[in-house]
């Protein structure tokens, strides 16, 4: 009876980690201090980028980060995706 339990046990141990392991984030997750996947975080900064960003112009750092922070917003919401811009 011993090995019995003892082996019951580590099947349900095992089968736990095993679904715990493959447990995933939704990716339509409206939580925005979920976290995001590498993917996600290019596909943005190419949107800042595109919206005229330039991290390199560090003399006009805080007016050309808000200025795509806007155009980016704006965009998101023409396109009717609700997403917010944190500052």
């Amino acid at each position: 009876m011993g090995f019995f339990l003892r082996f019951t046990s580590c099947v349900l141990f095992g089968t736990s980690c095993v679904a715990s392991a493959y447990a995933q984030v939704s990716s339509g997750s409206t939580d925005p201090s979920a976290p995001r996947t590498r993917a996600q975080v290019v596909a943005e900064l190419n949107e800042w980028f595109a919206a005229g960003f330039n991290p390199e112009e560090w003399a006009h750092y805080p007016d050309n980060a808000e200025a795509a922070a806007l155009i980016v917003a704006r965009r998101h919401g023409a396109t009717g995706s609700a997403t917010a811009v944190q500052q």
